[in-house]
C-alpha cells in the first residue's frame, strides 16, 4: 500500500474535479475530516496499517461528489476507490475496509467497527465544534443552491431534527463534542419555538 502517493492522486483528483458549488462538500471538507480522523485514531489508540486505511477512507469518504449528485455520493465514492486504490497496492481486503467505512458515513450514520465509528466522528466533528454556526451556513447556503432545502426557518427545524438523532460513536467525541452539540440543539430548539 502506498498510502502517500494515493493521498497525493486524491487530493489532486478531488482539487480539480469538485463542483465549484460545494461551500461545505468541498476540498475544505475533505482535509478537515483527514485531520480530524488522523487525530482520532491516536486519542482511540489505532496503529500501523488501519490508520492508513482510516486516512484513505477519509479522503474518500465524499470523493463521489466528483459527479455532482449529492443522493448515493457514498456509493459514488466506493467505485472510485475501488477503480483508482488498487494502482497503489492496496488489496482487494483493505479497498472493502475502506468501502464500509465511506458506506458508514451515509446519513443515519451506521457504523459497526471503531474505524467507521471513527469516520463517521470526523465528518460531522463539526456539530460539537466552536465552529459549528459557520459549517452548518455553509451546508445550508450549499442545500439552497441545489434545490434541497426551503427557508431558513425550514434549515433550522431540520437541523434540530437532525441534532436530535445525532450521536457520537467515539469515546472521544462523546466526551469532547457532544455537551458542546447539546448546548448548540437547545440553542436551535429555542429559536424554533419562536416560529
Amino acid at each position: 500500500m502506498r498510502y502517500r502517493t494515493a493521498k497525493n492522486f486524491i487530493l489532486n483528483k478531488l482539487r480539480a474535479e469538485l463542483p465549484d458549488g460545494l461551500t461545505y462538500h468541498g476540498f475544505h471538507h475533505t482535509l478537515d475530516v483527514h485531520r480530524t480522523a488522523s487525530a482520532l485514531c491516536v486519542t482511540e489508540g489505532i496503529k500501523g496499517e488501519m490508520v492508513q486505511l482510516i486516512k484513505t477512507a477519509a479522503l474518500l469518504h465524499d470523493a463521489g461528489f466528483v459527479k455532482n449528485q449529492h443522493a448515493g455520493h457514498e456509493h459514488q465514492g466506493c467505485l472510485l476507490a475501488k477503480s483508482i486504490l488498487p494502482e497503489f497496492d492496496y488489496t482487494p481486503e483493505q479497498i472493502e475496509l475502506i468501502c464500509g467505512m465511506i458506506m458508514a458515513t451515509k446519513i443515519p450514520q451506521s457504523p459497526t467497527t471503531l474505524p467507521e465509528q471513527i469516520i463517521c466522528d470526523a465528518d460531522l466533528d463539526y456539530l460539537g465544534r466552536t465552529d459549528f454556526h459557520k459549517i452548518g451556513s455553509s451546508l445550508f447556503q450549499e442545500l439552497s443552491l441545489y434545490n434541497l432545502i426551503g427557508d431558513e426557518q425550514t434549515w433550522n427545524k431540520l437541523q434540530v431534527g437532525f441534532l436530535s438523532a445525532h450521536r457520537f460513536h467515539t469515546k472521544t467525541n462523546q466526551k469532547l463534542r457532544e455537551p458542546v452539540k447539546q448546548a448548540y440543539l437547545k440553542e436551535l430548539e429555542s429559536l424554533v419555538a419562536t416560529y
